[in-house]
């Protein structure tokens, strides 16, 4: 999410257990000779509402009953996919057998030995069911950590009142026509204009010894871009949700946000919503495309689990075609499964449409190299000291070499 990432310093306060205790067997009630199995399965805690249709319990009632030979008793614990990964690192032993997460925190994980890698059937399984460009995004050293349930990253909407297909295209067709509000202060998205330009960071995203390169020429380009566009009256900043306020209210007419949103958007512009892969951008005369961060969630299992083979098992099943489509129709989560993408409902919706679209055509993987750490709060500084106005055309050239040096840096060197 990143939207993922903005949660973590906000860890502390976020991780908490709601324990609830269910026996479960294929009859309703323990069967002699069954194998006792527990299982701790942490979520975010809209899968676990009743308002929201307890998308995981239903699941893993669903899973007790395809496995009689297992009596399991399930521990349901609350944690978003951005923290669950910095708790099972912390402490394995005290983690959850199973788990949400989003992708680009793999590596929290596999540093702490705490994420277990999916081999033989499972591996085959998982591969069965999603793109090749889904599985890099769980794929490490040759390895796959998880399953996938949908892709994580960030698209458009818009009033489809206010603009239309045409105008959706550019970026500066739609300020001449509306109110567009972008998070500029926010390092997920910032770097979108940047990498429109040729912008890299290590390389294809895993060559971690080539670094950060947003300090050439070409991001100097896009800085003294940016230093113009925070001007116009016509672009907003979104920050602390004011772009869904002013998209409530009336005062703003596009957000860039992701599939988490849906559910927000849908209910403040009813039939007009409208979706759509990220526009593109004029710089000095030339079109350039803007680009998201794109990547996944998907379900993991401690590597210190005790019930392995059960805890790889519901994994499976958690990130399975049916659980995504319950995961679809209840929390309007988009499906990553390659059995879902014909589905008539799923394959017409707005949004599933927009966010393939955008991690297909207009994302680039997000890094999860150990040094992408470096990267995120230097281009958070550069979005808001062009936002208030410290970054100008007559520094922008040494404004932007400092971000790169500091993106490249760890900090101590």
């Amino acid at each position: 999410m990143r939207h993922g990432w903005r949660f973590l310093k906000a860890f502390s306060a976020v991780l908490f257990l709601l324990v609830i205790f269910t026996g479960c067997s294929a009859a309703g009630g323990q069967a002699e000779g069954n194998e006792k199995v527990r299982l701790m399965v942490w979520s975010p805690s809209e899968d676990q509402s009743r308002d929201s249709g307890e998308w995981l319990q239903t699941c893993c009632k669903s899973f007790a009953d395809m496995h009689p030979e297992w009596d399991i008793e399930f521990v349901y614990g609350i944690a978003d996919e951005a923290t669950a990964a910095t708790s099972i690192a912390q402490d394995p032993e005290a983690g959850a057998d199973v788990f949400l997460y989003a992708n680009d925190n793999i590596t929290i994980m596999t540093d702490a030995q705490a994420l277990a890698k999916f081999g033989g059937k499972y591996q085959d399984q998982i591969r069965e069911n999603a793109s090749q460009e889904i599985l890099n995004s769980v794929t490490m050293d040759g390895f796959l950590y998880g399953v996938p349930f949908t892709t994580n990253t960030w698209f458009m909407y818009y009033d489809k009142r206010v603009f239309s297909e045409k105008d959706i295209k550019s970026l500066e067709g739609m300020l001449q026509k509306g109110v567009v509000s972008f998070p500029f202060t926010n390092s997920w998205y910032l770097p979108a204009f940047y990498f429109g330009n040729g912008c890299t960071l290590f390389g294809d995203g895993t060559q971690e010894e080539l670094g950060a390169d947003f300090g050439g020429d070409n991001a100097v380009a896009v800085t003294n871009y940016l230093v113009d566009l925070i001007k116009n009256p016509n672009f907003v900043v979104d920050a602390d949700g004011s772009g869904m306020a002013g998209l409530r209210d009336g005062s703003v007419n596009a957000i860039f946000s992701g599939s988490w949103d849906y559910g927000s958007v849908k209910e403040i512009l009813g039939d007009n919503l409208g979706a759509a892969a990220l526009p593109c951008y004029t710089l000095d005369g030339s079109s350039k495309q803007l680009y998201s961060y794109s990547g996944s969630k998907a379900v993991g299992v401690n590597a210190h689990s005790k019930y392995m083979v059960p805890a790889v098992e519901l994994a499976v099943y958690l990130g399975s075609a049916d659980a995504q489509k319950l995961h679809y129709e209840l929390r309007s989560v988009i499906p990553c499964s390659t059995e879902l993408q014909d589905d008539p409902v799923i394959s017409s919706d707005p949004v599933f449409l927009a966010q393939n679209d955008t991690f297909d055509n207009t994302s680039k993987l997000q890094p999860f190299v150990s040094r992408m750490a470096n990267c995120w709060t230097p281009m958070e500084n550069m979005g808001k000291s062009i936002r208030n106005g410290t970054v100008t055309h007559e520094n922008a050239a040494e404004q932007t070499k400092s971000m790169n040096d500091a993106m490249n840096s760890n900090g101590i060197e």
